[in-house]
């Protein structure tokens, strides 16, 4: 009898110290916050060396870490970049590679060969919040999904329609003069149909709440969620900031005044193979400032640009702090990167395409 219940203990012992084991394994592994943003420049940052723009936050992440900055993206499969980009992300795969994986997910098929899927196996609790615009469905690939975005905040832009118009225009009409509000301006500084801080232009203001806060917002409600939790965590947090409409409330406008932002060294009015490339009215993101662009429109852009990202910058310090509040920070790795760049004033350019 004696026999048995040392045999007995021995097992429940056993079984509590395998528990405990495993539990500290949990708790040794990293947690993960990965912050996404989109359409942001190489050189949108100021430890990085532009002293116009305040990024205090993502200051820190330079100095206090590890910046890779000969990172580039591998191109698309199609004109919107950030589709083929943002499959590469989740699947780790290149370019072409990627693409397999688009096609499949749309018949929900290799969903294990997700970022999201991958983390899982390994023990993690997964969230994602956010832009996505990717074919799989985040409800398989995530945990935790939170307020899912599309490719960009609503648009007047109806790209099919628009090429109809512009095509069934009188030759001596300005296809400038049929577009939608916030395409085509400012035309000069008496242009102010278009406020970027105003909540009734929709955009990143649809649902009262302006996005990047909303992403920020849900965030930090998940790390108060999951702070006694055994599970380390996956976070995946894709704000659409400052991709256009480029939107913010009036005090990040305020902070840039136009006498203060400088245009780039290799600005143009015109580039030179817009024919070339199809670069035309057509071109949604292109068409987002007048043809020939002009200083002051272009100031304009990278004055609203600078706004978002400033806005946006706030919304990740509140995230940091609250993983200081609820995570190990010295267990836990922030990464922050986007889909792609933007040309915003260079050559000539606005956009991506």
């Amino acid at each position: 009898m004696k026999k048995r219940l040392l045999i007995l203990l021995g097992v429940i012992s056993c079984f509590i110290a395998c528990k405990e084991q495993e539990k500290t394994q949990k708790k040794d592994k990293p947690n993960f916050i990965f912050l996404f943003a989109d359409d942001y420049t190489y050189d949108a940052i100021n430890a990085l060396g532009n002293a116009e723009i305040k990024t205090p936050n993502l200051d820190r992440l330079v100095t206090t870490g590890t910046t890779f900055t000969n990172a580039y993206n591998m191109g698309a499969w199609n004109g919107a970049v950030c589709v083929a980009s943002r499959s590469m992300i989740i699947s780790g795969l290149s370019v072409w590679d990627a693409q397999k994986k688009y096609e499949a997910w749309k018949k929900d098929q290799d969903l294990e060969h997700t970022w999201g899927q991958y983390m899982k196996a390994a023990g993690y609790e997964t969230y994602m919040g956010g832009k996505w615009h990717v074919t799989a469905k985040t409800q398989k690939v995530f945990d935790y999904v939170k307020n899912e975005r599309p490719g960009m905040p609503k648009d007047r832009w109806d790209h099919a329609a628009m090429v109809k118009t512009f095509a069934e225009l009188p030759k001596d009409i300005n296809p400038a003069t049929v577009m939608p509000l916030g395409y085509n301006r400012p035309k000069d500084e008496k242009d102010t149909l278009w406020n970027p801080a105003d909540p009734t232009h929709g955009g990143y203001w649809e649902g009262g709440t302006h996005w990047s806060e909303v992403v920020k917002n849900d965030a930090v409600a998940f790390l108060d969620e999951t702070k006694d939790r055994e599970k380390p965590v996956f976070m995946y947090l894709a704000f659409n900031a400052p991709h256009d409409p480029r939107q913010a409330p009036q005090e990040f406008l305020d902070m840039y005044p136009l006498e203060q932002i400088s245009l780039p060294k290799n600005w143009q009015e015109v580039y030179p193979d817009r024919v070339g490339i199809d670069n035309d009215y057509q071109l949604r993101d292109e068409a987002l400032a007048p043809f020939p662009r002009t200083a002051y429109a272009t100031k304009k852009h990278i004055q609203e640009y600078y706004a978002l990202i400033t806005h946006l910058d706030q919304q990740l310090g509140e995230i940091w702090k609250k993983v200081e509040e609820t995570l190990d920070p010295k267990n836990t790795y922030i990464v922050f990167t986007a889909d792609h760049g933007l040309a915003i004033g260079k050559h000539g350019l606005i956009g991506k395409q």
